[in-house]
């Protein structure tokens, strides 16, 4: 599965298990409704900023593991 397909699971399954709507989870992490809707199809290609916003809106971590890349 590619990167992008993972973020767009992850921040739907995680959206919807907290019970967030998707306008309230853009408003929360300052982005448009429309542009966190194409996050979700795969259709964006979501900033490094703006995922670390989205997880702290859905209060997870943005990385599930530590690892040192060389």
């Amino acid at each position: 599965m590619k990167a992008r397909a993972i973020v767009a699971w992850n921040v739907r399954r995680i959206r919807v298990d907290r019970g967030i709507s998707q306008e309230q989870l853009a408003y929360d992490s300052n982005t448009d409704r429309s542009y966190m809707g194409a996050v979700e199809r795969q259709d964006a290609n979501p900033s490094i900023d703006l995922l670390d916003r989205v997880a702290e809106t859905l209060g997870v971590h943005l990385v599930a593991r530590e690892e040192l890349w060389l």
